[in-house]
């Protein structure tokens, strides 16, 4: 088995959309703080009505800033505020359960971290060893990313996946509104737009969890997500997309 890469510590932001995450929020706190390519941790709690914040305000790691949303408004609106206070050279995003693990973040970072790309998906659907999924769930998915694939022009197996990372630059130039789920839908749609980022995929372990443990999409989450396939990849002007040209950026 190959060694994995070393990867060095401190160069990584994690945005982590938090809503009522009571539960896991400080044992996933603890594992993400735990890493030591972490050199910060954004909690964007979404108007929590539970008290995950304030076991949020428990931790004292001086690496964990957290960020209050006053009204709830979805998981993209957490992340482009996550986004927007992020200062480490890589970014990942990272949901608030043990869905997906934060010991694969060597794996997913390392193509950003040798300069072989700027734009990482962690794939769920790429056999790697793990808990079976809802078959619905996963055909849903599988679904969903085979129409983006088909109207943004790449070839990706999870185009839904939490565990994206970006150069920080790459994600500091997307014009980004959506609010909801959409936000996977949007940042494929606008990444692939480019036609000069060089995106990777690599294998992830994922363990899902189960809808009577508070599994948040559902199916008019799907339907919204066919419509931004079409909004963002056909009706939206590069104006809309990218703050500035990417030569300027890359």
């Amino acid at each position: 088995m190959q060694k994995e890469k070393e990867i060095a510590p401190g160069l990584l932001s994690v945005v982590m959309p938090v809503y009522n995450e009571s539960s896991s929020i400080e044992d996933i706190v603890r594992r993400v703080l735990a890493r030591p390519e972490v050199g910060e941790l954004i909690a964007v709690d979404d108007a929590s009505t539970d008290d995950s914040l304030a076991k949020l305000r428990t931790v004292s790691d001086p690496r964990l800033k957290i960020i209050e949303q006053e009204q709830n408004h979805g998981k993209g609106a957490a992340l482009i505020r996550g986004f927007g206070a992020a200062s480490r050279p890589i970014v990942i995003v990272q949901d608030a359960d043990f869905e997906y693990d934060p010991d694969d973040y060597p794996k997913v970072i390392a193509p950003i971290a040798d300069n072989k790309a700027d734009v990482v998906y962690g794939s769920r659907f790429m056999n790697m060893p793990g808990q079976v999924c809802y078959f619905r769930h996963e055909m849903g998915n599988k679904f969903l990313t085979f129409l983006s694939n088909i109207f943004s022009d790449i070839h990706l197996s999870d185009m839904e996946t939490c565990y994206k990372a970006f150069r920080r630059e790459v994600i500091g130039n997307l014009r980004l509104y959506s609010q909801r789920f959409g936000i996977e839908v949007e940042l494929t749609a606008k990444l692939a737009r480019s036609r000069e980022l060089r995106i990777w995929e690599v294998p992830i372990r994922y363990s899902p969890r189960r809808y009577s443990d508070g599994k948040k999409i559902g199916w008019r989450d799907g339907v919204a997500a066919l419509i931004h396939i079409l909004h963002y990849n056909v009706f939206t002007s590069d104006a809309k997309c990218f703050v500035r040209p990417w030569k300027e950026v890359l």
